[in-house]
């Protein structure tokens, strides 16, 4: 990403990776380059452009680490605003959990961009849909997402950079936009160009 240019005609919807995804870092470490990678894509989305992550805390060695926050100080260092915080119930109210989280952060950020309160949205979603896979974002927690782009930025091409197993990329082809994953598992990747959702 380091190289890429800034977008002109792509906002982002993505889920930045757990440590259990990257275990050649150590925490402290893991952190710092989570914070970079959030910085990155707040630098590559136009001013008029939303960046969207969808992020579940997680447990680590006893302690809970709040990848809301991670996101949010990355914004603040960039300069972008928080447009709407979301929280999305990965398993009913009331469940308990152990160690990742029973909700997910759905963060929407944007330099420019400021929608009319008028057309506001739910800020807890208590039915994210089905999940393609145990860390996925939820098919209907997605629609909204990439519904918010669709109605409310001029980008038709939505960009997920840590794509997985593709749900991102499979809604945003059912709302009739473009959509670019990377993803560095060729397993994952073969399920992602096969993924088909309703939306």
């Amino acid at each position: 990403m380091q190289t890429t240019p800034r977008f002109t005609d792509a906002s982002v919807i993505t889920s930045l990776p757990d440590i259990s995804e990257v275990p050649h870092l150590s925490l402290p470490a893991w952190k710092a380059w989570f914070q970079s990678a959030a910085a990155m894509i707040f630098a590559r989305v136009p001013d008029d452009g939303v960046a969207i992550f969808y992020q579940s805390d997680i447990k680590y060695d006893g302690v809970w680490i709040d990848k809301g926050y991670l996101v949010h100080a990355a914004a603040e260092a960039a300069g972008v605003a928080l447009l709407w915080h979301k929280i999305a119930c990965r398993k009913p109210a009331g469940s308990v959990v152990y160690g990742r989280a029973g909700y997910s952060h759905m963060l929407c950020y944007s330099r420019a961009l400021r929608p009319p309160l008028v057309r506001s949205t739910p800020d807890v979603l208590s039915d994210i849909g089905e999940m393609t896979w145990s860390k996925a974002m939820g098919v209907k927690a997605c629609a909204l997402a990439v519904r918010f782009i669709a109605k409310e930025t001029p980008q038709k091409i939505v960009i997920d950079p840590f794509c997985g197993y593709g749900t991102t990329l499979a809604v945003a082809n059912a709302f009739g936009l473009d959509a670019i994953g990377v993803e560095l598992s060729k397993r994952k990747c073969r399920r992602a160009e096969a993924l088909k959702v309703e939306v």
